[in-house]
């Protein structure tokens, strides 16, 4: 019975039933699947990357270069986003599928799409990753090996589950995407929390893990990536070390919070326009007067400029890193709404660590790790909802022991903002998620 208000947790662990443990002969046959996929899912995402990286140094260093113009120019700016736009909005309009769906109504986990839908969805996802909008290549890859792996699994081992493949495409695609498959766990575990399963949690996370581990294993041996931003290391923590934390991630989160309120508005505005040839290149030419505003470093999905920002902290004021966190908030805002197929993830670590440094300008005695990392979790549990990935990202940004139990703390508060709240989805009829 409660005392003083407080029930009390009596022991069941030997009264409530147990869920009986799955046998490794069931778990064995899917080993092999699991790393079929990891890798092909690791080598699908880095085709895109690569092919959208080579087309990027074309488009925005050879093609400006011979016509005499200055790549970062407000006028090249202006001219590449908006013909982005237009060359996304002609795959939209005219590919079969139409490029998938709704990308405003998507989230890290994508349902299988027809295979007939995947090489439209392709080149729009690298034509937006060359030219320079804010978003990231996560969930329109995610969505392709989502797509290849159901359609081929299905047909080559049919005696499977069809639900498996889904689950092991998008574990082997995150996997990918960070370089370890601890990413890929916390994810499906996050996933399964609240739902009925068969087996222990590991029984259930067996299958993803060696996917995400196969994925992640493909991108280090071929791409080497490192994540660290090689910050000024931190000494032991400090209860003002512990106040920053907590303050620049609330802030950063409720910085979050007002693009996310604002996402089913800008969303209702151009979907108004009825056509993608009108929604892309508008928005297109909408992210281009953000980036002549924001400076090139708003640009593109942010991870390598993020490193930029990182490898000279002192570089600009506390207004110059506000505004550029600001431009780069409304340009994910945009390009989520207006049609661009892409993720969220990567523009969010580039807007939370550039919030971070600006508080670092701001207010010298912060650590640049923390402001840094501070920021990014704020930012990312305002974006993406994901608890367990905002954690992850933030802490590998910042090689540091110290840093993982200050964002513990820091995620607290940060949560108890925006959990509950409308979530940066929509929902079939444009209304966001909760």
């Amino acid at each position: 019975m409660p005392v003083y208000g407080v029930p009390v947790v009596q022991d069941t662990a030997h009264q409530a039933p147990t869920t009986p443990a799955v046998p490794a002969r069931a778990l064995l046959p899917l080993i092999l699947p699991a790393l079929v996929v990891g890798i092909g899912a690791s080598l699908l995402l880095l085709l895109v990357t690569g092919l959208a990286e080579r087309l990027q140094e074309v488009l925005w260093g050879d093609l400006p270069d011979a016509l005499g113009i200055g790549p970062y120019s407000v006028a090249w700016m202006l001219i590449m986003l908006t013909a982005t736009g237009v060359m996304v909005g002609l795959v939209v309009w005219k590919a079969p599928g139409h490029a998938g769906p709704d990308p405003a109504t998507l989230g890290l986990t994508a349902a299988p799409i027809a295979p007939v839908v995947v090489p439209g969805l392709l080149v729009a996802a690298m034509l937006m990753l060359a030219g320079g909008p804010s978003l990231g290549p996560e969930n329109p890859v995610i969505m392709v090996n989502v797509a290849l792996a159901f359609w081929l699994g299905r047909r080559l081992l049919p005696r499977l589950p069809g639900p498996l493949w889904p689950v092991l495409a998008e574990a082997a695609t995150i996997g990918a995407l960070f370089g370890t498959p601890v990413a890929a766990a916390l994810v499906i575990s996050e996933a399964l929390a609240g739902r009925p399963a068969k087996g222990a949690l590991w029984d259930n996370v067996f299958a993803p893990l060696a996917a995400g581990t196969a994925g992640a294993m493909t991108t280090n041996l071929l791409t080497h990536p490192v994540f660290d931003l090689h910050l000024p290391p931190m000494g032991g923590p400090r209860w003002s070390d512990t106040l920053a934390a907590l303050v620049i991630a609330s802030l950063a989160a409720l910085l979050g919070l007002a693009a996310v309120e604002a996402f089913p508005y800008v969303h209702r505005a151009f979907s108004r326009l009825g056509h993608p040839m009108a929604a892309l290149p508008l928005g297109g030419l909408v992210l281009g007067l953000l980036g002549a505003l924001g400076g090139r470093l708003t640009l593109f999905k942010g991870l390598s400029e993020v490193g930029e920002l990182a490898g000279n902290p002192d570089g600009w004021t506390a207004g110059q890193f506000m505004t550029m966190a600001v431009v780069k908030l409304a340009a994910l805002l945009v390009a989520a709404s207006c049609g661009f197929r892409g993720g969220r993830i990567f523009p969010s670590v580039f807007i939370g660590a550039a919030f971070g440094l600006g508080a670092h300008a701001l207010v010298p005695s912060v650590p640049e790790a923390v402001g840094v990392a501070a920021g990014v979790l704020g930012m990312l549990l305002a974006i993406t909802r994901q608890g367990w990935v905002s954690l992850f990202t933030a802490a590998v940004l910042v090689a540091s022991p110290t840093i993982l139990a200050l964002l513990c703390v820091a995620s607290l508060p940060a949560w108890l903002l925006v959990t509950g709240r409308p979530q940066m989805q929509l929902k079939e009829d444009g209304t966001a998620l909760r």
